[in-house]
């Protein structure tokens, strides 16, 4: 087929704006021919709290804003066969797919063909020893709640294929969202490096959602972004070969330009050269990004080596309980009373936490657990400071001794102080491995 294909993007993480979507499909509809829209709604945080809620219910687990995504443009997709592609089930791609089945038939839809992607799932007992192999001693030392690798688009394209309206798949890498509509559409194999290559970092381009749309970009006086109150989500054309266009939805805000696809095609590249997938290794080194028209940059020159032997895994393990308050001063003074009470809740609290201390307004964006640039920084006159502190450990009620220090400061001072707020809840940490692809097979299903 020779068709270009158009591939819209309606989110970039979980949260995104539900009222995206729409846009893009008008768009794609008004282009006509081959198209494919993709959510992409899952990050390793994302997962995590995915992999609680299914713990809490074993019917949830995927992604919480599931109806208001679909809601506004599943008739339409199926109307227009336009193939949806999504990561938002999450921990839990069956209990996704019945819910948009049954979500069809509330707004009285056709059911339509959900294919959903197993094989990213390595937490069970038959994959321990794996796991044991690959991270050592430190496997059998951590409660293990879930492990789950990346996958990548081959399942996609199959199901894709196979004649799925509507993929459902949980951990796959952000850019197989595209490469397996493309690979579907186009016929290519999954060892076309150079394609693959080059649709791997169109799907980079479309992960993300309005930030190469001018949303992570705009800075004013410095990068000016028209209209971002209604920013545009971005629209790929992808070509036989794998090079592309990028434009957005029509009638929107937002900008694309040479600069908004440069900040994105870098965004997270440890190395332009190297950057590593499970469907390639794309490169970037002699990509070149040119503006042929309002709201459209093209994308050429992208390379691709053979994909890598090994799959990343995340397990994912209890890491306790992670306690945090905040408290406010105000006025003359502020700054010096607000790293008083820190000075204070050091002395009352550090013999059992280490506090993670942070001066909102002054001091608290950049990493700083062990304090050294706030104990750098020199007070200054900050007349509006929010104290914000935070610490985990093992043991709940140890944790919860910073909810009640921080609250105590009410009176027991420094003065002035107001606003309040704690919070307490359990943690999930993360240890990365690397598995043999072979050893965690990745297919599909279509749901009965």
């Amino acid at each position: 087929m020779t068709d270009i294909l158009h591939i819209g993007s309606a989110a970039g993480f979980s949260g995104d704006r539900t009222d995206a979507a729409l846009p893009v499909v008008r768009s794609l509809i008004a282009h006509g021919g081959p198209s494919a829209l993709i959510f992409e709604t899952l990050a390793e945080r994302t997962l995590a709290l995915a992999q609680l809620a299914r713990r809490a219910d074993p019917t949830r687990g995927y992604e919480p804003l599931l109806d208001e995504l679909l809601s506004p443009i599943l008739g339409l997709c199926l109307q227009h066969g336009i193939p949806i592609v999504s990561n938002f089930g999450a921990a839990n791609p069956p209990a996704a797919a019945l819910r948009i089945r049954a979500l069809a038939r509330e707004l009285g839809l056709p059911v339509p063909r959900i294919a959903v992607l197993a094989g990213d799932d390595v937490s069970g007992p038959e994959h321990r020893a794996l796991l044991r192999e690959r991270l050592g001693a430190v496997c059998d030392e951590q409660d293990i709640v879930c492990a789950n690798a990346y996958q990548g688009a081959e399942p996609i394209a199959m199901a894709l294929r196979a004649g799925a309206q509507i993929v459902v798949a949980g951990r796959v890498a952000d850019p197989s969202l595209t490469v397996g509509p493309a690979m579907a559409h186009y016929g290519w194999r999954a060892d076309d490096w150079m394609r693959l290559g080059r649709a791997t970092m169109v799907g980079h381009l479309l992960e993300c959602g309005a930030q190469v749309t001018g949303g992570y970009f705009a800075d004013p006086g410095y990068k000016e972004v028209p209209d971002l109150h209604n920013v545009g989500f971005p629209i790929a054309e992808i070509d036989a070969d794998g090079d592309c266009v990028i434009g957005k939805a029509a009638h929107t805000g937002g900008l694309v330009s040479e600069q908004t696809v440069k900040e994105q095609l870098l965004y997270e590249l440890h190395d332009p050269s190297a950057y590593l997938t499970p469907d390639v290794i794309a490169d970037i080194s002699h990509a070149a990004v040119r503006q042929v028209g309002p709201d459209r940059v093209q994308l050429t020159g992208v390379r691709g080596h053979a994909r890598p032997a090994d799959l990343k895994v995340n397990v994912f393990y209890q890491g306790g309980w992670f306690a945090e308050g905040e408290i406010s001063y105000a006025g003359p003074r502020a700054e010096a009373r607000a790293r008083l009470a820190a000075d204070v809740l050091q002395r009352r609290l550090g013999d059992t936490l280490k506090l993670r201390v942070d001066l909102i307004g002054a001091v608290s964006v950049f990493g700083d657990d062990a304090d050294r640039l706030l104990a750098a920084t020199p007070a200054g006159h900050g007349q509006d400071i929010r104290l914000r502190v935070a610490a985990t450990h093992a043991d709940r009620a140890a944790a919860e001794r910073l909810a009640r220090e921080v609250n105590a400061l009410y009176t027991c001072g420094p003065a002035g102080g107001g606003g309040v707020r704690t919070a307490l809840r359990t943690r999930l940490n993360t240890l990365s491995c690397l598995v043999p692809r072979d050893a965690v097979p990745a297919s599909y299903s279509m749901l009965d």
